[in-house]
């Protein structure tokens, strides 16, 4: 198994803001116009993007949310938790990995609207994964969860709002 640096290095992987190291791979060269979007975009979308993600040891993708279905795609390294709050308030977790006896999967959806975030393992050195987002990802749908109002939104899941928030 390679390392993460290689990764980053033979990818041209660079940080991202909610943590890890991201290469975008994708974007559809046609566009869904805003018109033919829900009202929470604010403007045209590529009808999807593709990126490879890498968390490795000692890093974390922060709560976050986007305005598009998220696809999650294992590739390489260790299973990665992600773990994401549903619209009914309800805490989910996903092991992205191989092993389907301890109930990873290869590919996983985090609805849009959900705040999410991701995580290795203690014992893991990282894991890349590739991320697929239609109407396609725009940095105008992102937001950075913040954890005092995490916090006071989700007092129950304190303990994962504390680990993955900064």
């Amino acid at each position: 198994m390679q390392s993460a640096d290689y990764w980053i290095e033979k990818l041209g992987m660079e940080g991202h803001p909610e943590g890890g190291f991201f290469k975008e791979t994708y974007k559809s060269s046609e566009s869904f116009g805003q018109r033919g979007l829900p009202e929470r975009f604010s403007g045209e979308r590529a009808f999807s993007t593709g990126i490879y993600f890498l968390i490795k040891k000692g890093h974390f993708s922060a709560f976050h949310k986007i305005k598009s279905d998220e696809m999650w795609h294992f590739y390489e390294g260790h299973p990665l938790e992600i773990c994401y709050i549903d619209s009914d308030a309800a805490l989910n977790f996903i092991k992205l990995g191989r092993d389907f006896e301890k109930g990873e999967v290869f590919q996983a959806v985090v609805p849009a609207n959900c705040w999410f975030g991701s995580y290795l393992p203690e014992s893991s050195e990282y894991s890349l994964v590739g991320c697929t987002v239609s109407p396609g990802f725009d940095f105008e749908d992102f937001e950075m969860g913040d954890r005092a109002d995490l916090l006071k939104l989700y007092p129950e899941y304190s303990d994962i709002i504390l680990k993955l928030t900064h």
